[in-house]
């Protein structure tokens, strides 16, 4: 579909567990700040579009996710979070992540998100395929 998008991180402490490694939850926010991060430099305000400043009111939920845990990452590692999307459906689309420590992959994840409105499925707006290359 479209090229890969990246975004930068450093882990802090509140990221890690007792010995300074990252606790496996924090990865799962690292990669939301990816998929945010690539949205907006797609011309996507989440912010603006559940407020309804940007036409109709949805959101993105995960509906699933599959990660692979490969290394560990510590205490001040800067990360590197490479969002993909892979495939836009009627009301989903899949992506692939990697979170990487220079060339190294640590973390791999397949990740589907539901575009919700009012609580329910909905299909994903025009523009918003459009922006995503669907």
């Amino acid at each position: 579909m479209s090229l890969s998008h990246v975004f930068q991180v450093r882990v802090y402490y509140e990221d890690t567990d007792f010995s300074g490694v990252v606790y496996h939850a924090s990865y799962l926010r690292f990669m939301e700040r990816g998929r945010t991060e690539m949205l907006r430099a797609r011309g996507l305000s989440q912010g603006e579009i559940m407020a309804g400043n940007a036409g109709e009111v949805f959101g993105f939920a995960v509906r699933s996710m599959n990660i692979d845990f490969l290394k560990p990452a510590r205490m001040d590692d800067l990360l590197t979070i490479e969002t993909t999307p892979r495939a836009i459906g009627g009301a989903t689309l899949e992506l692939d992540q990697r979170v990487l420590r220079g060339e190294e992959v640590l973390i791999t994840a397949s990740v589907r998100v539901a575009c919700v409105a009012n609580g329910r499925p909905a299909r994903i707006p025009k523009g918003v395929r459009e922006a995503l290359g669907g």
